[in-house]
């Protein structure tokens, strides 16, 4: 049984890419979907697919982004920032910025979850889920 779904989620990750492995297999979540979702958007991933074996099987694979010539992942970190037993809530006014505007934060707001450009322009705060860059 996994404590912090999403702290296994970024682990999983991180493994992969330091393995450079080019697919990941992560079981499911609605939060994981997500999140999935906008590292996609944002160009972190090269594709993913949603794989519904039954109720309780679900899984995603993500397919990592490698630069063709230096082979450098596109993901260079992975943080939690908000566990369950420390939750790190901000206001639109004190919304981080990662790696002055190179990477992104992950907020889970009253809105959906969103990256921390998303959220000012939404002007809603919430919780800080991950730093991505």
């Amino acid at each position: 049984m996994v404590t912090d779904p999403i702290a296994d989620y970024l682990t999983r990750m991180r493994n992969a890419i330091s393995a450079k492995h080019r697919v990941v297999e992560i079981p499911a979540s609605k939060l994981k979907k997500e999140i999935t979702k906008i590292l996609f958007e944002k160009g972190y991933i090269l594709n993913y697919k949603f794989d519904n074996e039954g109720a309780h099987n679900q899984t995603i694979k993500i397919a990592l982004k490698y630069h063709p010539l230096t082979k450098q992942p596109a993901i260079a970190e992975l943080k939690r920032v908000s566990s369950p037993g420390l939750r790190k809530y901000v206001s639109v006014n004190d919304m981080p910025r990662v790696l002055n505007g190179l990477g992104i934060a992950i907020v889970s707001t009253s809105k959906g979850l969103m990256t921390d450009k998303e959220a000012r322009t939404l002007n809603v705060g919430g919780e800080v889920l991950c730093y991505i860059s």
